[in-house]
């Protein structure tokens, strides 16, 4: 089968989702108000809330969800076949991740910009936020940690993304003195800031960079960890405007013309896919297919981290609420369209059945390697392009984009450590930089005390990222159901996905905990069994909040807006 029909019906259904399903979502269950005052406005203070453009805004929270799981959970998914994967990235984009995340920006903003932890205290109730926030911090520490370890991986095994990963950085900080000190047009400034950008990719592989073998003791591993750390650290305390916006919004135009070559290639070359439909012969010890298709593929479907990024810095920066829909739905249109090219690389960028065979030998095989490769065939074969430079680029692309959501997950580990000061009033905590390095110090913990010199700790606990990552969603989809009963708006289309969501992935965490002890792996089994504790808790405090929500006076919005003019956001 050719990979064209893949794209044309993968594209045009997310297509529709947006055109159709996303108007009424919000124009009849959110009922977004072009004039309700938002806290970027309300709160302005040129670091967090910045009212922002919504090309750059939907740039940032694009790039800052995409990371490199929508990339790796699909290559990885299609061991099971290219149709499940297929269906549920398609499916969960246009019924799932857009109305997940475009609500929690809703929500958020409806609440004064704060985090979907705060909000479960307001709208759920004090026990469960203090639960829910464990939840919370697990899964940023799991992308942190894991991240570090992956762009670490990704420059030390391709030494030609090292000038243009960096590179992309400096290009940034230029962009965003240029659109907000030089007040340049937007236009101009996205053309120079890709040609820049895809100029360094182009230059990359001539001018590649590999750390020595040992520095200070330190593996090149070790010592890039630690770099990209220590750059995430700055990156998250910077004010939005320097550095967050103009990089994920030249970042997102990078994954636009990425993906308009991959597709274009795919329309040139018209590749086949050589993986089955369904494969009913995977390897062995490959696990179900139900239910833990619906955790592998998280980004790209939907994922709860999008909920932290929603309500933790895009809610902040949101210049109009009719934008949520643009920012939050189209943002999870374009990572299901990113999802589609891993699919599309991991199936059809092979010469044979045997070859795909040949990597896909056994479960977690494929990753980031096939969409490398196999988009590097696609893409050689469609335009032209040399081999090298073709994987630099999809390097450059997964490497940009894990360091996006690697600096903005560092930001929202601190906003958690903030909040905790503030609910256990402790003042030192509630300052930027404090939380900053307690952020950092977590996931250093981790990464070395559990993984030793290489710093590859944080990959022992990644394991358990699917399950507690679509358990947060599932959560998040609570919030924005009580909000929609308070308002007395129907709460299907949030209701629908918060019950398949919970059971799969609650599901996934009970066979993922036989699965443990089979093993002895005592450390996730007892995170995985407080995991599951929480969601519970969480969960049956939800229900009770919407059986009251139900018996409560309508909320209007109007209240809405007395409480956000009389109240002010604790910082």
């Amino acid at each position: 089968m050719s990979a064209i029909l893949l794209l044309v019906l993968g594209l045009g259904g997310m297509a529709a989702g947006y055109f159709v399903y996303s108007r009424f979502i919000a124009e009849k269950i959110y009922k977004l108000d072009p004039d309700f005052r938002t806290p970027a406005h309300e709160f302005e203070d040129g670091v967090d809330f910045v009212p922002t453009n919504r090309f750059v805004l939907w740039g940032h929270h694009f790039t800052s969800v995409a990371g490199a799981a929508p990339i790796v959970g699909p290559a990885i998914a299609v061991i099971w076949g290219w149709l499940p994967a297929f269906l549920w990235v398609v499916l969960g984009t246009i019924f799932f991740a857009g109305v997940h995340d475009s609500g929690a920006i809703w929500a958020s903003v409806r609440n004064r910009a704060k985090s979907v932890g705060a909000l479960t205290g307001e709208v759920v109730g004090g026990r469960a936020r203090s639960v829910f926030m464990i939840v919370i911090f697990l899964v940023l520490l799991m992308v942190n940690a894991v991240f570090g370890v992956v762009i670490a991986k990704l420059l030390i095994n391709n030494p030609g993304a090292v000038v243009p990963v960096w590179g992309a950085i400096a290009v940034a900080l230029v962009i965003g003195q240029l659109i907000y000190r030089r007040k340049i047009g937007l236009g101009l400034v996205s053309v120079v800031g890709v040609a820049a950008l895809y100029a360094l990719i182009y230059i990359g592989p001539s001018v590649p960079v590999t750390l020595p073998e040992s520095t200070a003791g330190l593996s090149p591993n070790a010592l890039w960890i630690l770099i990209l750390f220590g750059y995430a650290a700055i990156a998250s305390l910077l004010p939005v405007w320097v550095l967050l916006q103009p990089r994920d919004y030249i970042n997102g135009l990078q994954l636009f013309v990425g993906l308009i070559l991959l597709y274009g290639a795919v329309i040139i070359a018209s590749p086949t896919v050589v993986a089955p439909m369904i494969n009913f012969g995977v390897p062995e010890g490959t696990p179900s297919m139900l239910p833990l298709l619906f955790v592998t593929i998280a980004c790209g479907a939907i994922s709860g981290f999008h909920g932290l990024v929603a309500s933790g810095t895009t809610s902040k920066q949101l210049n109009k609420e009719t934008d949520a829909r643009f920012v939050g739905y189209f943002g999870a249109v374009g990572e299901g369209a990113l999802a589609l090219a891993a699919i599309i690389a991991a199936t059809a960028g092979f010469a044979s059945l045997a070859d795909w065979q040949a990597v896909y030998t056994s479960f977690g095989q494929g990753s980031l390697t096939a969409f490398v490769d196999g988009g590097a065939f696609i893409l050689a074969a469609g335009t032209g392009m040399e081999v090298t430079v073709a994987a630099t680029l999809l390097t450059v692309m997964a490497a940009l984009f894990a360091g996006t959501t690697m600096d903005t997950g560092l930001r929202l580990q601190r906003y958690i450590f903030q909040e905790w000061g503030e609910i256990y009033n402790i003042g030192w905590m509630r300052k930027a930089l404090p939380a900053t390095l307690l952020s950092v110090a977590s996931c250093l913990i981790l990464a070395f005390g559990a993984g030793g010199a290489d710093g590859s700790g944080g990959l022992l606990i990644w394991p358990l990222f699917g399950t507690t990552n679509q358990l947060l969603a599932s959560l998040t989809l609570s919030i924005v159901a009580v909000i929609l009963l308070r308002k007395k708006r129907n709460p299907l289309p949030a209701l629908v996905p918060l019950v398949f969501v919970f059971v799969m992935s609650f599901y996934a965490a009970i066979v993922q905990l036989g699965t443990l002890r089979e093993d002895e792996d005592w450390l996730l089994l007892g995170l995985d069994a407080i995991i599951i504790v929480a969601a519970v808790w969480v969960a049956v405090e939800a229900v009770l909040a919407m059986r009251a929500a139900r018996a409560m006076p309508e909320e209007t919005d109007e209240q809405d807006r007395e409480v956000a003019a009389s109240e002010t956001v604790g910082r």
